[in-house]
């Protein structure tokens, strides 16, 4: 027998062994929807254009993609450009400018949209590989080509079929078979979802030419994006962050999208416990500036998010579209056209008109989970609104950071209270920094926007944060004149203080209050407040401080303990890894606490709206209303 008999017989009785001993969903279907049957079926266009023809806010979405592939007519095919150990930029770039060329072909049949994608998949999948070490640019790049490979499929030539899905097989599908490459398998984080939709989606593009490696790779997704997916439960709160949200999430979506078109089911996944609602949880993360609460590895800019177009109609409630309403209505289309999911928007619109989409009745949004979170504000239609985000959980989370307690503030279209969020990896990887280490003396805890000390969190005796401590929501309350959340920060700071609570409130819709109540073990004990700004501090006394920013003042008053100064210090980097951090200050306060004593500390920010009222007196966290 020849060496590559030997080899395809080897590979494919793995399979079959594979195959063996996954739970077979798919059953005894042999023949799938002839293409296009990802996502969208054969004349599936007609109701999209019923959308568009509804609505001007889809027909002018609609001309934004047109637009944006139009202007991609004249540009160069990629090239394997690899930055680090990443393909990722090359990869995301090719899905962007596949998803919009095949859905601008569907649309209108004119030719030099199928004849541009034609280019673009002949040229990444004569790519020497899609870097299977980073699995992740293999999974994009499987999910660009196999779209449009199916979208385009009918008018490809058969030449450029032969070889667009010898690449999907070759270089996407089967080096997920290869243990070296497929850890992501058994990963409870982003990676999971995003790489098992990538190949969800190639083998649905090639099932007819592989049908038993198409079911194997079906089956071995449904059986292993559960381990992510446990991760919403048991309320939604996503463990990962806004950004990763708009990462994790949709491409999850993507994958139950496809599953539930192709088969008529999508197996019970969205059914997963906390799945449907984590729709509120990124709803309620936007503020009323149009920011994120931007904690961990996260984005401060808040984005069209698709797949809450997919949530909304699976969860018959158009409110949960009430920020997609606004970054469509209030922004230029031509903003959204560098996400490369964008095109899904149209799939998942499901014909509503933005006078459909009505303002969420709630106005406080508590999840728990891994990492959770308390989100409130005192209006979704007013812009000058306060806004107040309350984060938990743990710095052993994926992608977190020294965080648990922090919290950001709004009011009067101002963001007051701030989190950098993240830091480019690639600024850090190429300077030989340790990123990816968590442990408690790893370089990681070094990097500057990483650690409690630049946090509005708590620092103690200028000590990190415990990594596998963990803070729960240990209560809150929706109620109106006193909005608010508590945590247990104790495990965090657990060598250093007795106990540590933190509460954060929103005060008769006109304040913020965060209180922190501790207890010192039988050593004295130097405690840090923190909150970071990119308003300009004045220091008016000893206790006050005056925070100016785009006209608008803020007053930060500490209401106990009386004997404290009020300070600032700078965010310069201290390393030459770290990112600058140009016009942002961090204000606070240092206090001494006596062995064996209770304190609190109480501090009021005091939008300049609300400077004539009367401040109020903050009861002790026992006292706090509870929901």
């Amino acid at each position: 027998m020849h060496s590559n008999q030997v080899y395809y017989f080897v590979f494919f009785l793995f399979i079959h062994l594979s195959v063996f001993a996954q739970t077979d969903h798919i059953g005894n279907q042999t023949k799938f929807a002839d293409h296009p049957r990802i996502l969208l079926l054969k004349d599936g266009e007609k109701g999209i254009q019923r959308t568009i023809d509804s609505d001007k806010t889809w027909a002018q979405m609609h001309q934004a993609i047109l637009t944006e592939c139009d202007a991609l007519l004249a540009v160069a095919p990629l090239e394997r450009i690899q930055i680090g150990r990443r393909l990722l930029s090359t990869s995301r770039e090719a899905l962007r400018r596949l998803f919009f060329l095949s859905y601008a072909w569907r649309m209108t049949r004119q030719d030099k949209y199928l004849q541009r994608g034609e280019k673009e998949l002949l040229a990444v999948s004569n790519f020497s590989d899609w870097n299977p070490t980073h699995f992740l640019d293999v999974a994009e790049m499987t999910m660009a080509v196999s779209i449009g490979y199916d979208w385009l499929y009918p008018n490809l030539s058969e030449s450029s079929r032969s070889t667009i899905k010898t690449a999907i097989r070759t270089k996407g599908i089967e080096p997920s078979l290869d243990t070296k490459y497929n850890s992501w398998l058994k990963a409870t984080h982003n990676w999971n979802q995003v790489c098992n939709a990538g190949m969800t989606y190639g083998a649905m593009a090639i099932y007819e030419d592989q049908p038993e490696l198409a079911k194997q790779v079906i089956n071995r997704a449904i059986d292993s994006v559960v381990l992510p997916m446990g991760d919403y439960s048991p309320s939604g709160a996503y463990p990962e962050g806004y950004s990763y949200w708009g990462y994790g999430t949709s491409f999850n979506v993507m994958l139950i999208s496809a599953l539930d078109i192709l088969f008529g089911t999508d197996f019970g996944l969205s059914q997963r416990p906390g799945f449907l609602k984590t729709a509120g949880y990124l709803e309620n993360m936007t503020g009323p500036s149009g920011s994120a609460f931007n904690y961990s590895d996260s984005g401060l800019s808040g984005e069209l998010q698709p797949a809450m177009f997919w949530f909304a109609q699976k969860s018959k409630d158009p409110s949960l579209l009430w920020v997609e309403r606004s970054q469509l209505m209030n922004h230029d289309p031509k903003r959204h056209v560098k996400d490369r999911l964008l095109p899904a928007v149209m799939l998942w619109s499901n014909g509503i008109r933005m006078s459909q989409i009505s303002a969420p009745k709630s106005t406080v949004w508590v999840g728990e989970g891994r990492n959770p979170v308390a989100l409130m504000r005192t209006s979704w239609s007013d812009p000058a609104a306060i806004f107040v985000g309350l984060k938990a959980g743990s710095p052993s989370v994926n992608h977190a950071h020294m965080d648990v307690g922090s919290f950001v503030m709004e009011a009067d279209s101002v963001r007051w209270a701030m989190d950098f969020g993240m830091q480019n990896y690639e600024s850090l990887e190429s300077k030989k920094v340790d990123l990816w280490n968590s442990k408690q003396d790893s370089q990681r805890w070094q990097i500057f926007r990483y650690n409690n000390f630049v946090h509005n969190t708590l620092t103690v005796n200028d000590e990190l944060q415990r990594v596998n401590g963990k803070a729960t929501i240990t209560s809150h309350s929706s109620s109106p004149a006193f909005m608010n959340a508590t945590t247990d920060l104790t495990d965090l700071y657990q060598n250093v203080l007795t106990k540590a609570n933190r509460g954060v409130a929103i005060l008769n819709q006109s304040f913020v209050a965060i209180r922190d109540e501790l207890e010192t073990p039988a050593t004295e004990t130097t405690v840090r407040w923190t909150m970071l700004t990119p308003a300009t501090v004045k220091l008016i006394s000893k206790n006050k401080a005056e925070l100016t920013k785009d006209g608008k003042k803020l007053i930060l008053q500490v209401e106990e303990p009386a004997q404290i100064e009020l300070q600032t210090w700078s965010t310069d980097p201290p390393h030459d890894y770290d990112a600058e951090n140009p016009g942002t200050t961090r204000v606070g306060f240092e206090v001494k606490i006596p062995a064996n004593t209770k304190t609190a500390l109480s501090v009021l920010l005091i939008p300049a709206s609300s400077a004539s009222k009367s401040t109020p007196n903050l009861q002790p966290l026992s006292q706090w209303p509870r929901d």
